[in-house]
């Protein structure tokens, strides 16, 4: 590397509760512009090494599968309206890390528990499973500092009575449920389109990886 970036110089230039434009002035003369949701003393830019390869993502995006009676596996995905592309688009279940959530033993696990109730209406039982599988991934790099945790959630079901989006909050809106075999996972990996035509986030992209690479049934 043959140029130094100034870490320091950094300047609010947009300020809203989630979401913030910085200007990176990396050398004299010289800006880089980013949005991010963290406030200007937590930004990752400016994250010391050892601090950045400690540090806790933004948000967790898990890939909920149902271990459903007759030996069936279904991915659980859902219909999120998503504002700045004006969609419903077939989403994982996902949401930011709460400040309670950051505080516990176990950060990562707490917050995908959480966001699986209030998005689906399922209880994470003792005997179902919850675990990471990257612990801190970069959405868009070159644009944001936003970060999501990837895992898996095997949940075992008697039946689908519980599965509710009631708990939306804030500008959260569903538009109902996808339960997905293999062979449907597998359609909507190949053509990169939703039943309905739409592409679907990155994040979704990631999710139907997971669940082809990992469940064969």
């Amino acid at each position: 590397m043959n140029s130094k970036v100034n870490k320091d110089h950094v300047e609010t230039l947009y300020d809203a509760r989630f979401l913030r434009m910085y200007d990176h002035q990396y050398a004299e003369n010289r800006h880089y512009f980013s949005v991010s949701r963290r406030k200007p003393e937590d930004l990752v830019a400016k994250l010391p090494d050892e601090a950045f390869r400690e540090m806790l993502p933004d948000a967790v995006t898990i890939a909920v599968v149902l271990h459903l009676p007759g030996n069936k596996t279904r991915l659980l995905m859902s219909y999120e309206y998503r504002y700045p592309i004006g969609q419903f688009l077939l989403s994982p279940v996902a949401g930011l890390l709460d400040p309670e959530d950051r505080q516990s033993d176990d950060p990562l696990v707490k917050a995908a528990i959480r966001e699986i109730k209030e998005e689906t209406g399922l209880t994470v039982k003792a005997s179902d499973r919850v675990y990471v599988l990257n612990p801190c991934a970069f959405s868009t790099p070159g644009m944001t500092d936003e970060s999501n945790a990837f895992l898996c959630a095997e949940i075992t079901l008697d039946n689908l009575d519980d599965l509710n989006q009631n708990g939306a909050e804030g500008s959260e809106l569903f538009n109902g449920f996808e339960l997905l075999d293999r062979e449907h996972a597998q359609e909507i990996f190949r053509t990169g389109r939703d039943k309905h035509g739409n592409f679907y986030s990155l994040s979704a992209w990631m999710v139907l990886s997971i669940y082809l690479a990992m469940f064969n049934s």
